[in-house]
Order: C-alpha cells, then structure tokens, then sequence
C-alpha cells in the first residue's frame, strides 16, 4: 500500500503550485517569466501550468476547498509583495496539505486508484 503522502506529491502538490501560478499571473498581473523566477519554475513549467498541461488532476476537487484557496491566495499575495520566505511558503503549502489530507477527495481517489 502506498502511503497518502505519495498521492499528495504526485498530484496534490502539482495542482497547488499550478493553482499559485495562476493566481500570479491570471488575477495579480504577473509577467510568467516574473512568476517562474519567484516561484523557483523554469518559464516552460509555468507555460504549462497555465494551459493546464501539468497539475490538473485534481484542479477541480481541490478549487472546491475554501481552505486551501483561500491559502493559495496568501501564498500568492506574499510571493507577489516579497512578504514571505520561501521556508514561510513551504510551512503554508504543508498546512494545506494538512488540512486536504482530511478532506474526503483525497482519500476517495487514494483508495479507488492506489491501493495494492
């Protein structure tokens, strides 16, 4: 059996960064050659998480997740404004993680396409 921890990095975690980028350049106006520098992605990985080629699996589970936008809107806030370190990102990106780990999606989709 896999752990959920696997689930999370495999699909969770992709769909948190393109959600981040999107918020970046879609709603605060970000150039995604700014955005890619920020967030540490090379300009190619940022174009293909804004036409969704790279972390759609769970797109829409996670959009439904009033938490975890509402984190992913902080996240992007601070990136934009500088206000916070990337070790203060991580830490909001595992709170996120936290908090879904306990929503049902999560665990539906682990146990239907990850167990042994």
């Amino acid at each position: 059996m896999k752990p959920p921890c696997t689930v999370m990095a495999q699909y969770v975690l992709p769909t948190l960064r393109m959600l981040i980028i999107r918020e970046l350049v879609e709603r605060r106006g970000m150039r995604r050659v700014e955005a890619s520098r920020k967030v540490g992605l090379t300009p190619a990985a940022v174009t293909q998480y804004m036409k969704g080629k790279r972390g759609q699996v769970f797109m829409e589970e996670l959009s439904k997740s009033e938490y975890a936008m509402k984190i992913v809107s902080e996240i992007a806030d601070a990136i934009k404004n500088g206000d916070m370190s990337s070790d203060e990102i991580t830490k909001k990106i595992c709170i996120i993680c936290k908090k879904i780990r306990s929503e049902e999606f999560v665990f539906k989709m682990y146990k239907n396409n990850y167990e042994d």
